[in-house]
Order: structure tokens, then C-alpha cells, then sequence
């Protein structure tokens, strides 16, 4: 079962996360590798690391100058 969990796993990361748009990708695959290693799951928690770290890197910034305040009016 581990065999097909992990492989099914890589699978949907790989799928999901071209190499063009791997921001943030490495530093949550080291942080969730070291993670999942001391729980004894070292390659998924690389995977779910760096998914988690792909995503955080892809939130917008809330202190972005672009964004448009509410004007009040009404």
C-alpha cells in the first residue's frame, strides 16, 4: 500500500508543478523532507512540502502597492 501511496502521490506533484513555476518548491521540499523524515515519511513529506511551499509563494502579497483600497463611498 505505502508503494502505491507514494507513487500515486508523485504522480499528482508532478502533474500539478511544471519546472517553469517551481517557486518556493525547494525550500518546502527541504523544510516537509526534513519533517517527514523524523516521522519516518521523508519522500512524502518532500512531496506535501514542496506543494505547500509552492503555494505560499504564490499568494498575493497583501502589502502590494497595486491593490485598490475601498473608497468609503456609498
Amino acid at each position: 500500500m505505502k508503494p502505491i501511496l507514494t507513487f500515486v502521490c508523485l504522480l499528482l506533484v508532478l502533474t500539478s508543478i511544471s519546472p517553469a513555476e517551481a517557486k518556493g518548491c525547494i525550500k518546502g521540499a527541504v523544510v516537509g523532507g526534513i519533517a517527514g523524515h523524523m516521522a519516518g515519511h521523508g519522500k512524502l513529506g518532500a512531496a506535501a512540502g514542496c506543494a505547500i511551499g509552492h503555494h505560499e509563494a504564490n499568494k498575493p502579497n497583501p502589502n502590494n502597492s497595486s491593490a485598490q483600497a475601498p473608497s468609503g463611498k456609498q
